[in-house]
Formats: C-alpha cells, sequence, structure tokens
C-alpha cells in the first residue's frame, strides 16, 4: 500500500511540475523513498499518460525491483543522495531561471533570507553529462549543508524527508533565481550579510516545516 501510495503521489506532483513551469515535456524526474526501495519516473513517458503501474521501483543501489524496467536516466543521481542524506523524496527539475544561473555563476548569493529553506546559499555544481556517475558526485558535493543544488547548465535537484517539502524546496530555488536573475538584469542587487541572513535563518526554517508536511 505505500508503494502504491508513493506511485500515485509522483504522478500528481509530475503533472504539477509541468503546470508550475519547472520542466518541459518528459524532462525532469521525482522518486519517493519507501523502506529499502526507490518509486521513481521512467524514462521518456509523456507525464500526462503516466499511471501508477509506469511507475518502477528500485532498490537503493539501482537495481530494478518491480514494475517497467526503464527507470529514468538519472537514478544515480537519486540513489547516490538517498545514500547520503535523510531524504525520503528527491525531485529533479528543469526550470528557466534555475538553468540560466547555472550557466553564470556558481553559487546563488544571500539574495533573500528565503534562501535559508535550502540551508544557505544553494551551489552550481560542476557540469557532467546527464544519467552519469560523474554528475551524481558531482550533485552530492554540491548539496553539503545543503537541502538544493544548482546543476551547471542543466537544472536543479532537491530533496526533502516528504515528497511535498522536496517539491516545495524546488519551487522556492526557482523563485529565488528568479529574484536573483531579474535583480542583475537591473544592476548589482544589495545582498544580505552572513549576519542579516543568520538572524532569520532559524525563523525561515520554522516557517518553511510547518508549511510543507504533507
Amino acid at each position: 500500500m505505500l508503494m502504491q501510495k508513493a506511485r500515485e503521489r509522483i504522478i500528481e506532483y509530475c503533472l504539477r511540475m509541468l503546470k508550475d513551469g519547472l520542466t518541459v515535456g518528459t524532462s525532469g524526474n521525482i522518486s519517493v523513498r519507501v523502506g529499502d526501495n526507490i518509486a521513481i519516473t521512467p524514462s521518456g513517458v509523456d507525464y500526462e499518460a503516466l499511471v501508477p503501474e509506469d511507475i518502477c521501483v528500485i532498490t537503493l543501489d539501482g537495481e530494478h525491483v518491480d514494475g517497467p524496467d526503464n527507470p529514468s536516466t538519472e537514478v544515480p543521481m537519486h540513489t547516490v543522495v538517498y545514500q547520503n542524506t535523510d531524504a525520503l523524496a528527491v525531485v529533479h527539475t528543469h526550470p528557466v531561471y534555475a538553468t540560466v544561473l547555472g550557466t553564470l555563476v556558481d553559487e546563488i548569493p544571500r539574495i533573500h533570507y528565503m534562501l535559508a529553506l535550502l540551508g544557505g546559499p544553494v551551489r552550481v555544481a560542476p557540469y557532467a553529462p546527464f544519467g552519469t556517475d560523474e554528475l551524481a558526485r558531482n550533485c552530492i558535493v554540491g548539496m553539503k549543508d545543503r537541502y538544493g543544488v544548482l546543476l551547471q547548465n542543466h537544472g536543479a535537484t532537491t530533496y526533502g524527508d516528504t515528497l511535498a517539502k522536496a517539491y516545495s524546496r524546488a519551487t522556492y530555488l526557482e523563485w529565488l533565481c528568479r529574484i536573483y536573475c531579474e535583480a542583475k538584469a537591473l544592476g548589482a542587487p544589495r545582498l544580505l550579510s552572513a549576519g542579516e541572513f543568520d538572524a532569520v535563518a532559524g525563523a525561515v526554517t520554522a516557517y518553511g516545516q510547518s508549511a510543507s508536511k504533507s
């Protein structure tokens, strides 16, 4: 029953991901951990055509367990996050502003206190081809002490202890990227100091906890 629910929730959030403009076509992917297994979107399937039986089930090492044997090409990135964090859900997106910033900067600086929801300024992981172990390694290094990362010339990845929280972080990350992009287009944005940021980080994190528990 838990795995069936996870499959249904993944489809729900895939459709939200399309509607919210966090990805296009069949790009991007979502996974949920259930015990020692992972439910993950299949590769190259139209999200609007997905049914629960289309969602693949793999082990934490990426081995096939149930359902179709065509999981997302980003299995290495998802599994490395589960192996190295307390994640119970991972959301990988290809949003416009996050992808743009991933071609320009090495980190999203303290442009807004909502970065605290991601653990602080979000790093850009060095480029590596999609679906590779190298990309997975770069992703988890960039995520150190963070709940999200930008992937150079690629997109973004976030995680959480619920799918709702992982997805909320993905939407906040894209919003923060847009703020920074638009501010930079107008001039040199004022940034928060480390002290200013740290002074409100705890309150923001508590807000984020209560905002996405489902």
